[in-house]
């Protein structure tokens, strides 16, 4: 009897629950649900032909790995310690290149609204350097900083400077004039010009300048580290890769991916904490 009263209150705090969420925050996560099981599916329908596949001898094994093999180097890498250093390494570094980076460059291409003569001076000095393959500089970097991780952190950091620099520029350009002619109207100053219109209307660029960057910052220090370093996800699928040891590359790649996306999740996350608006957009346009 007792059971069956607490199975009750349950059944009705979890239909208390349910009503308390609208109806489109219902669907969407129904919808995420439906979409994280297919992707599940897809994962370990792959695995599974890939296991399947080196089982029957159709692929070889030396040369692929396989998904057993994988999930034993992974563990003893976690067991050891030296996994979770390399993935701290590379995170590290990764996220203080991107925020150095990322908001230097939005602060200098928000700047360059007030003159337009500094922006048309150093317009061509910023393509040039926007051209050049940020890979390129880290032997130069690296001379400079050391093989440690702050060299890691400055190539990441002008890796992401000129992509921020360049959106944030591009977006004070794209503001409707007659805004601007209408603060003026009322006696409004440049300062206050800059906070109230250029600002705002210009964090939607800016955010999607973070997320081109924090890929950007990531690639840029594994660079750095198959270069010259002593620890990080790149040293140690390059180490790995030059003594053939297959299925701990493959732990390092898949480290990578998953690294990849939980900061492409925090930008994510960033972008709904300052464009709510962006948001409730979309879920207007999922409903429809």
């Amino acid at each position: 009897m007792a059971n069956t009263t607490q199975g009750m209150e349950l059944n009705h705090q979890a239909g208390a629950a349910r009503s308390r969420l609208k109806p489109h925050q219902l669907t969407a996560m129904k919808e995420w649900l439906v979409t994280m099981l297919w992707r599940a599916l897809i994962i370990g329908l792959i695995l599974g032909v890939w296991e399947a596949l080196v089982r029957l001898e159709a692929v070889n094994a030396f040369l692929l790995g396989s998904p057993t093999s994988i999930f034993k180097a992974g563990v003893s890498m976690l067991q050891s310690g030296q996994l979770a250093i390399d993935a701290f390494a590379t995170v590290q570094a990764t996220i203080v290149g991107f925020a150095a980076g990322s908001v230097l460059g939005s602060l200098v291409g928000l700047l360059l609204w007030f003159s337009k003569r500094v922006s048309r001076i150093i317009d061509p000095f910023i393509v040039a350097l926007n051209g050049v393959p940020k890979i390129a500089l880290a032997p130069m970097i690296i001379i400079w900083l050391g093989s440690g991780i702050f060299s890691k952190m400055a190539l990441a950091a002008v890796a992401t400077f000129i992509v921020a620099l360049m959106s944030a520029y591009q977006a004070t350009h794209q503001i409707d004039e007659t805004q601007i002619h209408l603060m003026k109207s009322f006696g409004a100053s440049k300062q206050q010009i800059f906070a109230k219109i250029i600002v705002p209307a210009s964090l939607p660029w800016i955010i999607s300048a973070f997320r081109i960057n924090i890929g950007l910052a990531l690639v840029s220090v594994v660079g750095g580290e198959f270069i010259s370093s002593d620890k990080g996800l790149g040293h140690m699928i390059f180490v790995e890769g030059n003594l053939f040891n297959l299925p701990a590359v493959w732990v390092g790649v898949f480290s990578l991916m998953l690294v990849a996306a939980c900061l492409y999740s925090c930008v994510a996350f960033l972008e709904r904490k300052l464009l709510p608006w962006n948001d409730s957009k979309q879920t207007q346009k999922s409903n429809v």
